[in-house]
């Protein structure tokens, strides 16, 4: 299974319970304004692709609904009158590991010398506009809990759903679809009886294998660089084996 997102879910698990659930609360409040402004002021998810992406992120880190609904309303009525900016910034970490970056600005003046310095503080560097972008294709990509069943079990509900690829370890099942079908594929689960989390990732192909210390020096730098109010996604181009996510989550 690929380490981004096993990794992200372990980071996502601890978030749950610590001050950083409400920082993410605001980010999500950001992304569904800005999808309410990209779809011409519509509110409604089944005819807002973009506001359905931003809802289901905002399930996957178990924002109340009446959190998103109140945030749908407010972009929906007269708002705040800020209109944000997508941003894309790529650089390097330690050990060459690629990273790229997602991020929603209402003034890149400030947004893009702010990352820099993040980058350069934990001994990055931000590089030029494509420069990492090539080797990283956008899937949709859905968490799931085993429930016990075997991987022929899962095929068969993975075709079922129309999703495209399923990998699986003992805990956890990762489907990955195409990002235009995720929603729909989540919707099917639903009505399978299951609960999905799922969200529109950049996938690096191939990943990069690294040695523990240079995994520690650059999640590190990804936590940083998470912990901007304006980054809304940092995914890497680095491969974590069994072996140093287990010594990892052990030091917690």
């Amino acid at each position: 299974m690929s380490g981004h997102s096993k990794w992200a879910n372990i980071k996502h698990k601890k978030a749950g319970v610590d001050a950083k659930r409400g920082a993410v609360f605001t980010k999500i409040v950001k992304l569904i304004n800005a999808a309410v402004r990209k779809g011409g002021g519509i509110g409604d998810p089944d005819l807002n692709a973009a506001l359905r992406l931003a809802v289901e992120k905002a399930r996957a880190v178990n924002m109340p609904n009446d959190n998103i609904d109140r945030a749908i309303k407010k972009a929906t009525g007269d708002g705040d009158g800020i209109n944000y900016e997508d941003l894309i910034y790529e650089g390097y970490g330690q050990g060459g590991v690629a990273i790229y970056v997602e991020a929603l600005t209402d003034n890149r003046n400030r947004t893009t010398p702010e990352i820099r310095k993040i980058f350069e503080k934990g001994g990055g560097n931000l590089g030029e506009m494509g420069c990492v972008a090539w080797m990283f294709k956008r899937v949709g990509v859905i968490e799931l809990d085993t429930n016990g069943k075997s991987e022929d079990e899962w095929m068969e509900i993975v075709l079922e759903s129309g999703a495209e690829d399923l990998q699986m370890d003992e805990e956890t099942v990762e489907i990955r679809t195409s990002p235009e079908e995720l929603t729909s594929v989540m919707d099917a689960l639903r009505k399978l009886g299951f609960e999905p989390k799922g969200d529109v990732m950049n996938i690096a192909e191939p990943a990069m294998s690294v040695d523990i210390d240079t995994a520690r020096k650059v999640l590190k730098l990804m936590d940083a660089i998470e912990d901007h109010d304006d980054v809304q996604n940092v995914t890497s181009s680095m491969e974590l084996t069994p072996e140093i996510k287990e010594k990892l989550e052990a030091e917690g």
